[in-house]
């Protein structure tokens, strides 16, 4: 419990009004002594300046803004500050926090809470921590601006984006491994030779020049025409005569699009004069990146709706269509009041994991209201419906709405047919038609262009209709489970070079060909070879993990490294205690019946092994190395 008032409390980051003070604030990246998962920890304790409100008082405020807290119980302050802490950090976004902690100390509280980005959870907490302070005064607190700047700060962090996000929480949620690789900007998924290593969809067993034959649209467009496959005519040009030619050759309407793009961005549909297409010829070069010429496809413009196909391992998983956003008249408001009226609904977050972003306005939807008649100012009538834009580009409002099972067979068989020319985890086939429900081979059916690096959030979570588990799809490409995903694993909380060099020519008579990673405070190894030994402990562990030919790792884990950084990764097939202390005894925590536990107290012997276990003492000259060592190969 929170120490009562006393007057030798020392402020730390308390201002003067303060009844509480948070500090020492740790993050730790893996297990630690608090929690089993990646953790803010910090430290809550009274001021002294004033006696806090009773419990109930602060529970009641804050359980109009979640009400799941009204029907808990908390005995004292803490714990409260903890829960709350808890449930702002899934920042209303869905994030995948639900671990927390109190211990409580003489003069104050630890409270871990789990957490992914340091910055982010930090900022959490000192949020939550202000909002106490302003019940203690009782003054409002802005929570929803609060909320709305710590999800852009998310946002902006590695794990913000939805894609990222999404395959990172179904990895977790399956057991499998799954940490950023900083000086790679890459996320790797398990360990050692099982890993698999990935920058959103795309991974390392994806051919690099695959990916870049789908960036090439001119050719690859001309790639799945010998195939047989429907696209559109036109061509590529570098000019806006060019464009004017290539548009008069094969008709209007016509699209356009930069050879080099992402998003819909720069890209024009439906175009039916001249002046259009000048128009959209600029919005093309404009979204074409400094470093790359100025290449436009200018093609036919098919009528009908946007849909992306989706595959994953050569296998169709999810069909979404993307419209344009759109209002609905009233008889009374502007288009610019109907827009603003729109990006107030709560379904609108503009979150990396809500359904529907806010609608953007800029000159491209400006222009296509004026081809309509209509200006941001005009005042629609009731009930009319006018859309925004011609592209249904979902990061500038678009709706997404699933479609996966109204697709006509044919139209399967057409995606896994491109998908299977490809060596690719995920491929996207952007197709454009009037319905998905009738074959391709009617007609009316154009393939847009195919994405290497599709993103995967609008499958998951379409603003429309029910989402499709496409992570689950992508990890379970790679991995049957969690087990599947990592080496084995020996823990020690304490082992000398020597010893360690020994465990090491142990387990190399058994498995020769095997490559073993081992580290301890004394030394880095591969097989016998010595490394340089980083001063940060936990970078040591994730380079030998890391390592895609390491069989086998073993690492020491003594307490003042499991207080001062935490573990790196979770789980061990074998955990070897000499002597450990209570710090320590966190290595046996996520072990399971199936796993080796050998613990030594004084002479003592304890060890585990399949659900069974047996004690007895060590002899006087007896070593503790004979009795760990004879246990290895039972694990391996």
């Amino acid at each position: 419990m929170l120490q009562e008032k006393s007057t030798e409390t020392a402020r730390v980051n308390a201002r003067k009004t303060d009844v509480f003070d948070v500090f020492n604030f740790k993050h730790y990246m893996g297990p630690n002594p608090y929690l089993d998962t990646a953790a803010l920890v910090f430290d809550l304790a009274l001021t002294g300046a004033s006696e806090p409100l009773p419990i109930a008082h602060y529970q009641e405020i804050i359980g109009h803004r979640y009400p799941q807290l009204l029907h808990e119980t908390f005995s004292n302050h803490a714990q409260l500050f903890g829960r709350t802490a808890s449930e702002v950090a899934k920042l209303d976004m869905g994030l995948h926090f639900h671990n927390w902690n109190i211990q409580a100390f003489s003069q104050f509280n630890r409270i871990s809470i789990e957490a992914l980005h340091a910055r982010t959870a930090r900022s959490v907490v000192y949020a939550v921590w202000d909002w106490f302070e302003a019940i203690n005064q009782n003054q409002d607190f802005p929570l929803e601006a609060q909320i709305g700047a710590l999800q852009n700060m998310f946002r902006q962090s590695v794990y913000g984006g939805p894609t990222v996000y999404s395959l990172m929480r179904a990895a977790s949620q399956k057991g499998i491994p799954v940490f950023y690789l900083w000086d790679e900007g890459l996320m790797q998924y398990g360990y050692g030779k099982k890993l698999v290593r990935g920058s959103a969809t795309t991974f390392d067993s994806d051919s690099h020049l695959d990916s870049d034959f789908t960036t090439r649209k001119d050719d690859c467009k001309a790639f799945l025409a010998t195939l047989g496959f429907p696209v559109p005519k036109g061509d590529i040009v570098s000019t806006e005569n060019g464009a004017l030619t290539v548009a008069r050759d094969i008709g209007y309407p016509v699209a356009v699009k930069p050879v080099v793009g992402h998003k819909g961005i720069g890209v024009t549909a439906d175009i039916r004069d001249a002046e259009e297409l000048q128009a959209a010829f600029k919005r093309s070069v404009k979204a074409i990146p400094e470093t790359e010429s100025v290449r436009v496809i200018v093609e036919n413009s098919i009528k009908g709706s946007d849909f992306r196909l989706l595959c994953v391992d050569g296998k169709f998983v999810s069909a979404t269509e993307r419209r344009p956003a759109w209002v609905t008249g009233d008889g009374d408001s502007t288009v610019r009041e109907l827009i603003r009226r729109e990006n107030r609904k709560p379904e609108r977050l503009d979150t990396p994991t809500s359904a529907l972003s806010k609608i953007q306005s800029d000159e491209a939807m400006e222009m296509y209201l004026a081809e309509q008649g209509l200006s941001l100012d005009s005042v629609l009538e009731r009930d009319r419906i006018v859309y925004l834009r011609k592209v249904a580009n979902l990061s500038a409002g678009g709706v997404s709405i699933d479609a996966t099972h109204t697709i006509h067979p044919d139209n399967i068989v057409l995606a896994q047919d491109i998908a299977l020319h490809f060596r690719l985890t995920c491929l996207g086939v952007d197709v454009i038609t009037e319905t998905l429900a009738k074959s391709w081979k009617t007609g009316n059916f154009g393939i847009l262009e195919i994405n290497a690096a599709p993103g995967i959030f609008m499958h998951l979570n379409p603003a429309v209709g029910e989402g499709v588990d496409v992570p689950s799809h992508i990890i379970e490409t790679f991995f049957d489970s969690g087990k599947s995903a990592r080496i084995p694993i020996i823990t020690f909380n304490r082992i000398s070079v020597h010893d360690l060099q020994e465990t090491i020519d142990h387990i190399l008579l058994q498995h020769p060909d095997w490559t073993i990673g081992a580290v301890c405070r004394g030394g880095l190894f591969v097989n016998r070879s010595e490394k340089v030994l980083h001063k940060n402990y936990n970078l040591n562990v994730q380079s030998l993990l890391r390592n895609p030919k390491l069989d086998l790792l073993i690492a020491e884990y003594p307490a003042n490294i499991l207080e001062a950084e935490g573990m790196f990764y979770g789980g061990s097939n074998m955990v070897v205690l000499d002597n450990p202390g209570e710090t320590e005894m966190m290595l046996i925590r996520e072990s399971t019946d199936h796993d080796t536990v050998v613990v030594r107290e004084g002479n003592s012997i304890s060890l585990r092994r399949q659900g069974l276990i047996e004690q007895y003492t060590l002899g006087d000259d007896e070593p503790f190395t004979r009795v760990y060592l004879k246990e290895i190969g039972t694990v391996l």
